[in-house]
């Protein structure tokens, strides 16, 4: 068989392990001297924020602080921080934090550089041109943002989470240091975890040729079986903190080359409609969809299986398949995440909006199993 056509790049400079935040004010050596910091409360509270300022301040560098980024953060943010940039005369931005942080700092490194709304720039491929200088310090091991090209803003009128794919939207590098990580509480482990191994999972099995994505994401999915128990376990096991923040960088490494699937297009208006973080609805509705798929993954998710540890062989291919299924459900159950939407308070009359909205995702044109709007209500309604 001749391989078809695909590219990679991997354009972001990733500088990963612990102690690496020392590395810093070397990583931001070519920036200007004015900078704006995205943030969010929570890691304002733990000190993280400071830690990482003061990295930058030591510099001589002048720093401009907004730190009230809210999961699933919406355009009014945005439209906060971006005038706080040009307000303070930054030259670049540092985003710390998860993937709300990082979703921010994009959309505001978009708006310093091109004019209008950042609604403009909803879908792929519309970023005209090189946008503001963004350096990412992810503090959670789940979306990965800092080495892919989306930015995802919660349009709050329309309840509608937008994504916005551009190569120019890539973080011009990234301090990836797992002993930021360790304070992560129990829950927030789970969600950004269970967020990392979607994205392997969708990248593994969706139907978007890319051999290098999918041997990236399937050792993403080994890391994160063998780790996100124990990282969940005992948060200080710094060991594990660092295998699963880069399980994190790899999948979204693999992920932002092939695009995802239903999980994806399922849990963005889940977040737009109920604010549910992103992560847990991704986790939520991680083995529904991996079941509904398991006739078009008879090949991969036996892989799935064996890399999380699971040992199908000998099955025949369905059982083979069913093994991953099950292993994610198990794992869920092992984390505390909620099984059903409901337990989540997504309303039962609300089903067909979040089904007519997931099908405007282009992640369902590469989901494993073709899927049409009476199939994807139905999933919502298994899922509830």
């Amino acid at each position: 068989m001749v391989p078809q056509t695909f590219t990679f790049q991997v354009p972001t400079d990733v500088v990963f392990g612990p102690g690496s935040l020392a590395r810093l004010p070397e990583v931001v050596a070519p920036f200007g001297e004015r900078l704006l910091v995205v943030s969010d409360p929570g890691i304002a509270a733990a000190g993280i924020l400071e830690k990482v300022a003061a990295q930058v301040q030591a510099t001589g560098r002048r720093t401009e602080i907004v730190a009230d980024v809210e999961p699933n953060p919406s355009v009014e943010t945005v439209e906060r921080a971006t005038e706080a940039y040009r307000r303070s005369g930054a030259q670049w931005i540092l985003a710390v934090g998860g993937g709300s942080a990082m979703d921010v700092g994009k959309a505001v490194a978009l708006l310093a550089v091109h004019p209008g709304r950042i609604g403009a720039y909803e879908g792929v491929g519309k970023v005209p041109g090189p946008t503001a200088p963004l350096v990412c310090v992810p503090t959670t091991a789940g979306t990965g943002s800092e080495v892919t090209i989306f930015s995802v803003i919660t349009d709050r009128q329309r309840k509608f989470k937008m994504p916005i794919g551009s190569s120019h939207l890539l973080p011009r590098a990234a301090v990836c240091d797992p002993d930021l990580t360790v304070s992560m509480p129990q829950a927030l482990t789970a969600a950004t975890g269970m967020d990392a191994l979607t994205h392997a999972v969708e990248c593994y099995t969706n139907t978007t040729y890319h051999p290098i994505a999918k041997a990236l994401a399937l050792d993403a999915i080994r890391l994160i079986g063998r780790n996100l128990r124990r990282a969940y376990a005992n948060g200080r096991d710094l060991d594990a903190r660092a295998q699963m923040l880069l399980a994190s960088t790899m999948a979204a490494m693999a992920f932002t080359r092939t695009r995802l699937g239903n999980v994806h297009a399922m849990s963005h208006p889940v977040g737009a409609h109920f604010d549910v973080p992103h992560g847990l609805a991704n986790a939520l509705l991680l083995p529904y969809v991996m079941d509904w798929n398991l006739p078009g993954c008879l090949e991969t998710f036996p892989a799935v299986a064996a890399a999380l540890g699971e040992a199908p062989d000998g099955l025949p291919p369905r059982g083979a398949a069913a093994v991953a299924v099950d292993a994610v459900r198990q794992l869920n159950r092992d984390l505390g995440i909620p099984e059903r939407l409901r337990d989540v308070g997504v309303t039962l009359e609300s089903l067909p909006v979040l089904a007519q909205d997931a099908m405007k995702s282009g992640n369902v044109l590469v989901n494993p199993r073709a899927t049409t709007y009476e199939e994807m209500r139905a999933l919502f309604e298994r899922a509830w």
